[in-house]
């Protein structure tokens, strides 16, 4: 099983890319994420891998960090999810932001990844808001998730400024920014009006 390369950058296309590793060249593929942040030809590169062993075939998909392959086996236990479409899904959203679309229950930003219908992000939504916790991915989206289960003001704040023609995303994003400086007695009024503020930065 190998579970991290580290050599040069052999060469690279779309999809895929070379990475010598002592003469001995790997072929990965990666989200676009991934792919935009690889150097230059002939230069160093480290990414974490995930080996996928079929009767027909072995494929390994690199990732920059942890979060990212957490996301990427994360998303392949949802029912019709694959390695090709959670790809897509994380080319279209970085790991804190498909954990703050998933805690909003913004299925509009999920179906934005290719392959990804309102069914499906409604299934993703579903199944993995419990699991979505388990998966650290810094203060900001702690706080948002945590916000998802508090409901209260909080959700009622992110409705008022939904209904304004924010997106649920940034939304969500800034009432939970709010509501971590402003503490969980704050009310509605207070939420919108900072979360408005936040929005306006």
């Amino acid at each position: 099983m190998i579970a991290k390369l580290a050599g040069l950058l052999d060469s690279a296309d779309e999809g895929s890319a070379i990475i010598d590793v002592g003469g001995v060249g790997y072929q990965g593929c990666g989200a676009a994420r991934t792919r935009l942040a690889r150097p230059r030809a002939g230069e160093p590169v480290r990414l974490l891998i995930d080996t996928h062993v079929r009767e027909d075939h072995i494929h390994l998909y690199g990732f920059l960090d942890r979060a990212e392959q957490d996301w990427f086996a994360t998303l392949q236990s949802v029912q019709g999810v694959g390695a090709r479409l959670a790809l897509s899904i994380l080319s279209t959203l970085g790991p804190s932001e498909l954990l703050q679309a998933i805690a909003a229950q913004d299925k509009a930003a999920l179906s934005r990844a290719s392959g990804v219908g309102g069914k499906l992000a409604l299934r993703l939504i579903t199944e993995l808001r419990d699991k979505a916790g388990d998966i650290a991915l810094g203060a900001v989206a702690q706080v948002a998730g945590q916000a998802a289960g508090a409901g209260g003001s909080a959700a009622d704040a992110i409705s008022a400024l939904v209904n304004l023609g924010y997106k649920r995303a940034e939304a969500f994003s800034a009432v939970a920014t709010a509501a971590r400086t402003l503490g969980p007695q704050a009310s509605v009024e207070v939420l919108i009006r900072s979360g408005l503020q936040e929005l306006s930065r």
